[in-house]
């Protein structure tokens, strides 16, 4: 289509004017765009080759590998650069299976992983077990140990924090009611956000959860796990990554890391201040129930459940306010299909919504949203004569 002087007319939507799916990514920090930019002259080549460009390109890599180990608080040999948080959580957890394969195949997991867990555990052969979870969506140490204590059970996974509503795991008491049963851990809701908690023996996370480029993740694997590459080999040096890494997105992957983490605690307070705010209005609203931990949760995350409202719905009348947030699972938001994670904890599958908020969130946003959230929710029920 063109316009009246010729000119082709444009088909895309504006975006919109409050952001509030920063779980789903996070806006490119700036830190990250600045270094992204001056990396891409430097770290084109391949970083295993032996001339000049190459070893250049090493320098970069070993330095943003350095960098994410300094913030996370692990070994810098710890450390795998891959090309997706799904591809990290791929591995760490079937590279734990196959580790311990003479004790067994099975996969044992809690009952709210993402799909990258579940459609892995579901690619290998075993008797594989899904362990419930509580209202608030946590996972007991004693279920997961008597889940785990049963024979042909190689390794357990449990997340950190969940990506739907932002519930805190006890990773530290898990794995240590687990006994000999690796953990593996997907990070990728709160690395960047708050500390690693310990106990785990490989764990997964995404850059662009923290402000860092897309198509970055980080594979943590830890000394003397006993860790084995489940899938076709390379011949890069380690073993743990396959093909060539983005040396330039590392490093601003790196560079991201580095500036949230200097500034989390502070940043955290103010998010959980205004979380606190929507948790409050959101609950004195009619058949609305808030969901997940009310305290031992991400301090930027929140979901609710409308009672007799569909979640599509609620996402495009939002939308067309200003407002954009997330709706359905976290990990089948494309399909809206209802959320697994949200039928575990007993809680409402449909009519959820999942706000959650930038590190520059002002109150006015977040108070312009309950302002209308409201209204869009009592015109909805009234669509369907409610």
């Amino acid at each position: 289509m063109t316009n009246a002087s010729g000119d082709p007319e444009s088909t895309a939507r504006p975006a919109p004017a409050v952001y509030l799916d920063t779980a789903s990514s996070e806006p490119l920090h700036p830190a990250a765009r600045e270094t992204l930019l001056a990396a891409l002259d430097a770290g084109y080549a391949d970083p295993r080759r032996l001339h000049g460009p190459a070893r250049s390109a090493r320098l970069l890599l070993d330095n943003a590998r350095e960098v994410v180990a300094e913030c996370l608080g692990v070994r810098a040999d710890e450390v795998t650069f891959t090309s997706s948080g799904t591809d990290a959580v791929h591995r760490g957890l079937l590279g734990l299976r196959l580790g311990r394969a003479r004790q067994g195949t099975a996969v044992v997991h809690s009952a709210v992983e993402h799909s990258a867990v579940l459609r892995a555990t579901a690619w290998v052969p075993g008797e594989h077990a899904a362990v419930g979870v509580d209202r608030h969506g946590r996972v007991s140490p004693g279920d997961l140990a008597d889940a785990a204590a049963r024979p042909g059970v190689a390794v357990a996974a449990v997340q950190s924090a969940n990506h739907e509503v932002g519930t805190l795991q006890p990773i530290a008491e898990l794995a240590e009611a687990l006994g000999e049963v690796p953990l593996f851990m997907d990070a990728c809701a709160g690395a960047g956000r708050q500390p690693l908690p310990d106990g785990w023996a490989a764990a997964a996370a995404s850059a662009h959860k923290w402000g860092g480029p897309a198509g970055v993740g980080l594979l943590l694997v830890r000394k003397g796990a006993r860790w084995r590459n489940p899938f076709p080999g390379d011949d890069r040096i380690d073993e743990r990554s396959s093909g060539f890494e983005n040396v330039p997105a590392a490093l601003a992957a790196a560079a991201a890391l580095r500036a949230v983490t200097t500034t989390a605690r502070e940043v955290a307070q103010r998010q959980a201040e205004l979380i606190d705010l929507v948790r409050t209005r959101v609950a004195a609203l009619p058949d609305v129930e808030v969901v997940g931990h009310p305290t031992q949760r991400l301090p930027h995350l929140v979901t609710f459940s409308c009672l007799y409202v569909d979640g599509e719905a609620l996402v495009h009348a939002l939308d067309r306010r200003g407002f954009a947030v997330a709706s359905g699972s976290a990990c089948t938001a494309s399909t809206l299909a209802p959320s697994h994670v949200l039928a575990a904890m007993g809680a409402l599958t449909h009519g959820n919504v999942r706000l959650s908020l930038t590190r520059e969130a002002a109150r006015a946003d977040v108070e312009a949203f309950l302002d209308v959230l409201p209204e869009v929710v009592t015109d909805l029920r009234a669509e369907v004569g409610l």
